[in-house]
């Protein structure tokens, strides 16, 4: 009779976790898995250009923090049975937006803001589904709570399962949905997921109702203690810093290695293991283990954004910045279960850690591209990171902070003179002059550690502005980092690692000067536009400027127009002051701002001669550029006897491969060539790989039967669509 009355009870103690593990798990995997799914989807209509993608992502972040907000009022004011009542209306509501597509009747302006469009967009086509997934871990865990599964005074633990889900998404979506499937499969599947996560969570919320603390709301409970500020302001920082350094890193990575998806990923899915890893009870490295692991990795992140490294960072350096941010998430992310309060205020401490995470967000994609011209953000992020060890004695008092200032700027001087006045420009000599007055200023004020903290950092910081870095232009826009720097005799634009420009500093007088690098005249694509075809041609347009380079090949009469994502680039282009491509032959050619596919696709009647696709970096893939519909927009802009071109160098991947598919499909004669480049005799002259494009073989004139340029031969791929690309097929 004993044992009968046991086995329901330990059968029940293990199907209720089982069951909320399972319902927060396929939560979370669904919420990963929308985000880059309809963003998939949308992608051909708005455009790719990073504010899309920045925005896209304010959006989810936005409505992360509405759902959060949501769960933590349902949960106080309304029993278990109206919360599930509530939220599984919800639920079916968002059933009507299934299976996610473009809203009918929506058409993008290309005369409005991209940002509100996109906002809208996304806000009317996944808002909905979106929303019921952001509340469901806190309001799953507070379920749980009132359950009579075991530790339910403690549901935390299911945070680390939800984080699972999303890790377990992030990966298999880029590594599997998308190699195998199309948007369109995916998106079934999806919705298939949505229609299985309703019914377990009716089963979640008819576990809650039946536990103990079902019929109650958190405000009936009088033995919980209210939520001091103190301790919102410490939530909001434990998680701010995780968020922030994880962006911070991923710019450093994509800035110094290259701007490759799967790289991007790499920090993201760090980041939600150090919840799985903290969100526990037992920890997985002790205390004392975990603080010393900390403080190398400030070091070393400290050494890296404040340039002691070298400029640029290489794979090795690039492994020992992950594992350090990694160890700041761990340590941050632990001292944040650590602060959880007690279950009744479960749905608080996730609205304030989701605000936590957004702003990190939120100053690093927003606030920091607008006030700094470098990376400093990394750097200011492990300067505020430095806070979570500081003992009771460290801890600042506004004594100490105006001793720290007053003492910091006075041991600025010697720097200021010492470029301003003596005009040294040696970058190590300057550097030991920084490192000497930091030292200085934490000696004299040792016995005072915060004032000592801060007056170094003053100096260091402030270092990074006052030390020439030797760029003769150096600027931040929305979509990267600029500079302009001149070595062996050669003036270089840059944008993140990747050299998009070069002029030799001689020829900055010339009337015509030479294009070098990928556009040196012993490339393809300078034979393009001085062959038969590009004396003949009218009209050329090319989509991406870069430093204007291609300009200089212009014929007289010739009608050329440049398409161009990012001001910047555009006005450092028309400096003649920084290169003259532009001023000398090309200076009435106009831009066109914008995503060009979406410039493109609105210019009808428009027809070229030459069209040159000139956006593919050295080390990302413009996938919506790229596509089976792409390539009929460019035909679509190209005369009958057009030729289309397309620069595809590239670090990693094959990118003739989608190209040669679509070609086939549509029946166009296509070519390509390999130049090996000749920097032994021209330091000038680089390796690049084009494809050339037309309707017919005699629109490719005279390069039709040159050797150099040999038949594109489609392999047996599949065709990339704005519905389905393979990113991953095309890596070398």
């Amino acid at each position: 009779m004993h044992q009968t009355d046991i086995r329901p009870a330990a059968r029940a103690g293990i199907m209720i976790p089982a069951l909320f593990t399972t319902t927060i798990f396929l939560s979370a995997s669904l919420l990963f898995f929308v985000q880059p799914l309809f963003a998939k989807i949308v992608l051909p209509q708005i455009g790719g250009a990073p504010a899309v993608w920045t925005t896209a992502m304010l959006f989810f972040q936005s409505v992360l923090i509405g759902g959060y907000l949501y769960a933590h009022l349902l949960t106080r004011y309304l029993d278990t049975r109206l919360q599930i009542a509530v939220h599984l209306t919800l639920w079916a509501s968002a059933l009507f937006f299934l299976p996610l597509a473009i809203p009918e009747g929506w058409i993008y302006d290309a005369g409005s803001s991209t940002a509100w469009q996109t906002l809208t967009l996304f806000g009317l086509g996944v808002g909905v589904p979106f929303a019921v997934l952001s509340a469901n871990a806190p309001l799953i865990q507070s379920w749980y709570a009132k359950s009579d599964g075991p530790s339910a005074h403690d549901p935390y633990f299911l945070y680390g399962a939800s984080n699972l889900g999303s890790l377990v998404a992030l990966l298999a979506f880029p590594l599997v949905a998308e190699p195998l499937f199309g948007a369109t499969r995916i998106g079934q599947g999806w919705a298939a997921g949505f229609v299985v996560l309703g019914a377990l969570l009716m089963a979640s919320g008819i576990g809650a109702a039946r536990g103990p603390g079902g019929t109650m709301t958190v405000s009936h409970s009088e033995t919980v203690q209210p939520v001091r500020a103190g301790q919102i302001g410490l939530w909001m920082l434990l998680a701010f810093i995780p968020s922030s350094m994880m962006l911070a890193v991923t710019t450093k990575i994509s800035t110094d290695i290259g701007a490759i998806p799967l790289v991007w990923v790499i920090p993201l899915s760090l980041y939600l293991l150090s919840f799985v890893l903290t969100f526990r009870q037992r920890p997985l490295i002790g205390d004392g283990a975990m603080r010393i692991a900390y403080l190398i990795a400030l070091g070393g992140l400290g050494a890296v954004f404040t340039g002691l490294t070298g400029a640029h960072t290489n794979l090795y350096g690039v492994v020992g910045m992950v594992a350090a941010f990694f160890v700041v998430a761990l340590f941050a992310h632990r001292k944040l279960y650590d602060s959880r309060p007690a279950g009744a205020h479960l749905t608080l401490f996730y609205v304030v850690m989701s605000v936590g995470g957004a702003l990190g967000g939120l100053f690093n994609s927003i606030v920091a591209p607008a006030a700094f011209s470098s990376l400093a953000e990394g750097g200011l992020t492990t300067l505020l990171a430095t806070t979570l060890i500081l003992s009771a004695r460290m801890r600042p008092t506004r004594s100490a902070m105006v001793t720290g200032a007053g003492v910091g700027i006075v041991a600025m001087l010697p720097l200021l003179i010492a470029v301003y006045v003596i005009h040294i420009d040696d970058w190590t000599t300057l550097k030991a002059i920084m490192f000497a007055m930091a030292a200085l200023v934490a000696i004299v004020l040792r016995r005072t550690l915060p004032a000592a903290a801060l007056a170094a950092g003053i100096v260091a910081v402030s270092a990074t502005y006052i030390i020439p870095d030797g760029d003769l232009f150096r600027d931040r826009s929305f979509f990267g980092t600029h500079r302009v720097t001149e070595e062996n005799g050669m003036r270089h634009y840059a944008n993140g690692t990747t050299i998009h420009g070069v002029q030799r500093i001689a020829q900055l007088g010339a009337a015509v000067p030479d294009p070098l690098y990928y556009y040196h005249r012993n490339g393809p694509m300078a034979q393009v536009l001085t062959s038969d075809i590009g004396r003949a041609a009218k009209s050329v347009g090319v989509v991406g400027l870069g430093i204007g380079s291609l300009a200089c090949y212009r014929q007289p009469g010739q009608d050329w127009q440049f398409y161009e994502i990012d001001r910047m680039v555009d006005e450092i282009a028309r400096d003649p002051s920084l290169f003259t491509f532009m001023s000398n032959c090309a200076g009435d050619a106009p831009t066109h701002l914008g995503d060009a596919r979406m410039v493109l696709a609105a210019q009808e009647g428009l027809r070229y001669d030459i069209l040159v696709i000139d956006a593919y970096g050295s080390d990302s893939v413009p996938v919506h550029l790229t596509t089976h519909e792409a390539m009929q927009i460019y035909l679509d802009r190209l005369s009958p006897d057009g030729v289309l071109v397309y620069h595809i160098s590239n670090r990693y991947y094959a990118i003739e491969r989608p190209l040669a598919r679509s070609a086939a499909a549509l029946g166009l004669e296509a070519r390509i060539q390999n130049h090996p480049g000749g920097e032994g005799k021209d330091p000038g002259d680089s390796a690049s790989r084009v494809v050339m494009l037309a309707r017919n073989e005699a629109a490719l004139g005279t390069l039709a039967a040159d050797p150099r340029w040999e038949k594109l031969v489609p392999d047996n791929g599949r065709i990339w669509t704005d519905d389905f690309a393979n990113l991953l097929s095309a890596l070398e």
